[in-house]
């Protein structure tokens, strides 16, 4: 029990030793169900025992001789010279000679005895569960804070103008500031209700807000991602940038699949810049950074003092009227203080002009990038339309200057690095899997065995996210990477039992044989006690697929464990039917 508890936690360790945003993730799962198993085998071999020795107390028939203690299995003498078996004895095999277990022993003997035809159907099984896994400006946001108010499926929203909301969970993907963008988080009361809030905000987006694009998306589950599709296009002349992402934009506008095609620099935004001719302020006496703060303070404010509204702290800016802001024949007149006490007008030391300009200037790597990004309908796992996207541009890469290439980023990047950061923790949970189980069945064939069983859930995950039609997605693999370590502990129970049997000096057939049978109970129920506590998991938006995942994985491979290891063991050590 103890070391089918250490390998089921070490199935964990691969993701609580990945170096990425998986392993920050996901590593107080590993935490948590190692310390879980531990505590449970503590009480398994402590308070089990000890509840059971008052609450399952019971005698044989006729009673033991008086003073003498009688063990199950063991035989004792009565004060009439009569021979009694331990009520116990007869008990166990009342029960393993019932109807069932003669037809689950009869089950596992043609297992045994057609070892061939039941390795190689659970062979094609495994192939098939292999298979099976295959935004606006502020008067914009205010006429759609008047829609969300109106909507009585919203139970709450706050927007933010010029920005993004705040980091309030690992997950969410953070915006600069830009001044023309806004970002709404809303809640609603369930998980229905938010996909029929989806569906309308998107329809009305689309028809009633023309001069915005709009982008309406369930809240992120799992690492932070912008966008699903994203494709990184890398090179140091922007003019050349944009030529050529407006070629890859429109092979991923063409897919049907893909939704608000856009590149993440976004629209020219319109700015004012100074250009400070350094003779005539230095004849002034005023510096470029004086001019700055002078400009700044017209234009944004500068906080004077505070105002205090009960517990709030609240600033008082000092800045020009809206007029003065906006027109740029006044913005030429703000004054400029000289070191002589004196002002001087703005335009005398400065040349004032409005311009377009870059809101974001995106560099990845100290060179300047540029990234499509597109959202997609639902149905679809974003790193297979990257991958089918991927595979049209082959004309563009064909012809791009030198310096320049086109990149796959988003989830499909993210699931390579994750996958990367999890496979490297591969080999020390391996090499810890191993070592427990040599120190435990002390034979390299019997270690052996026990790996083999452990891929036997994939069948059932991929029945099971079949059926449900779930995404074999990041915490489905979870799931799966947990269930080796689930598999491989019934297996190592099943067959140290057959090692004490045969140690006993039970033929090996039989040995093989009756361990399936008498392990059968035990086994089967701590299988259904997991897959049960799964159940209300199951329902959940987040790891929902986790749950499914174990238990269809191990509904099947609790099935597979009790009638493919013996037809493996008998193959394995060419172990032959009594004649």
């Amino acid at each position: 029990m103890l070391t089918g508890t250490l390998i089921t936690a070490a199935g964990f360790l691969p993701i609580a030793t990945a170096k990425s945003s998986t392993g920050e993730y996901t590593f107080a799962i590993f935490a948590v169900v190692s310390l879980a198993l531990l505590v449970s085998w503590f009480a398994a071999v402590l308070a089990t025992p000890f509840l059971g020795y008052y609450l399952l107390k019971s005698k044989t028939r006729n009673g033991p001789a008086k003073g003498k203690a009688v063990a199950p299995g063991v035989e004792a003498q009565s004060t009439d010279g009569r021979v009694m078996l331990s009520e116990a004895v007869d008990h166990e095999a009342e029960v393993f000679n019932s109807p069932f277990y003669r037809r689950l022993r009869a089950l596992i003997n043609g297992c045994m005895k057609h070892a061939n035809l039941t390795i190689a159907l659970t062979l094609m099984s495994f192939v098939l569960g292999v298979v099976g896994m295959a935004a606006t400006e502020e008067a914009e946001a205010r006429r759609l804070e008047k829609q969300l108010l109106a909507d009585k499926q919203v139970s709450t929203f706050v927007s933010y103008v010029g920005n993004g909301s705040p980091r309030y969970y690992l997950s969410l993907d953070q915006q600069l500031y830009r001044p023309n963008f806004a970002q709404f988080v809303i809640l609603t009361a369930d998980v229905q209700s938010r996909d029929q809030v989806l569906e309308r905000l998107r329809k009305h987006l689309a028809e009633d807000f023309p001069a915005v694009r709009a982008r309406v998306f369930r809240t992120p589950l799992g690492p932070p991602v912008s966008y699903p599709i994203q494709f990184r296009v890398m090179g140091p002349d922007p003019a050349t940038l944009k030529q050529i992402a407006s070629e890859v934009a429109s092979h991923v506008r063409a897919d049907p699949s893909t939704m608000e095609t856009h590149i993440d620099w976004g629209d020219q935004s319109p700015v004012l810049r100074v250009d400070v001719d350094q003779d005539k302020a230095r004849a002034a006496g005023v510096s470029t950074a004086q001019i700055r703060r002078a400009v700044s303070t017209a234009l944004n404010g500068a906080a004077i003092g505070q105002y205090r509204e009960h517990d709030q702290l609240i600033d008082i800016v000092l800045r020009s009227t809206a007029d003065e802001r906006e027109q740029l024949d006044r913005i030429v007149s703000i004054q400029i203080a000289t070191a002589l006490g004196k002002s001087v007008p703005l335009e005398q030391l400065a040349r004032i002009e409005l311009a377009m300009e870059e809101p974001i200037y995106w560099r990845r790597s100290r060179m300047p990038t540029l990234t499509v990004r597109a959202d997609m309908v639902d149905g679809i796992q974003a790193p297979d339309l990257a991958m089918a996207i991927d595979a049209k541009l082959g004309a563009i890469r064909a012809k791009l200057p030198a310096g320049y290439r086109v990149e796959i980023g988003g989830p499909f990047e993210d699931n390579l690095a994750a996958q990367a950061s999890i496979n490297a923790g591969m080999p020390m949970m391996l090499a810890i899997v191993c070592a427990l189980l040599m120190v435990q069945l002390r034979t390299l064939g019997l270690s052996l065995l026990v790996l083999l069983t452990a891929p036997l859930g994939i069948v059932g995950v991929a029945a099971a996210l079949l059926i449900f039609a779930k995404p074999f997605g990041f915490v489905a693999m979870l799931g799966t990477i947990a269930l080796g370590g689930m598999i491989m502990r019934n297996t190592v129970i099943l067959v140290e039992q057959i090692r004490i049997d045969r140690e006993q000096g039970t033929h090996p057939w039989q040995a093989v044989c009756e361990s399936a049978v008498r392990r059968f109970r035990p086994i089967a129920l701590t299988a259904a006690a997991a897959i049960l506590a799964m159940i209300p998991l199951s329902r959940d938006v987040l790891w929902g697929p986790m749950a499914l995942a174990i238990m269809g994985g191990l509904l099947v491979a609790t099935a597979l464990t009790l009638l493919v290891v013996p037809a493996l063991y008998v193959r394995f050590y060419r172990v032959k039917a009594p004649t």
